[in-house]
């Protein structure tokens, strides 16, 4: 075990070659850089790019949930409003 917490070395033919330290730093992703590039000075940084797209995700969400729950007065008519709305036949009247 190695004392000095040194990252193990590899030896090839007698030559020494150290591990490279994995870095866990993820780079900037690509949507993120394009909301940035296309903002046209707006955004200035990685933290305000993500802010924009929450928002962007919200209004989306908020949009269709109108589309699906409120969008529109001509929705389906309930089967009383037709039976009640609908003339009455004439007496003396057989339906054929």
């Amino acid at each position: 075990m190695d004392q000095n917490n040194e990252p193990p070395k590899v030896v090839f033919g007698g030559d020494e070659f150290q591990r490279p330290r994995q870095s866990f730093q993820t780079p900037t992703p690509k949507i993120v850089q394009w909301v940035i590039k296309y903002s046209s000075g707006a955004v200035k940084d990685e933290k305000q790019a993500n802010y924009v797209l929450l928002g962007f995700v919200l209004v989306a969400i908020i949009i269709s949930l109108f589309l699906v729950f409120g969008g529109g007065k001509g929705g389906v008519r309930s089967l009383k409003s037709d039976l009640i709305n609908r003339p009455q036949p004439q007496e003396g009247y057989i339906p054929r």
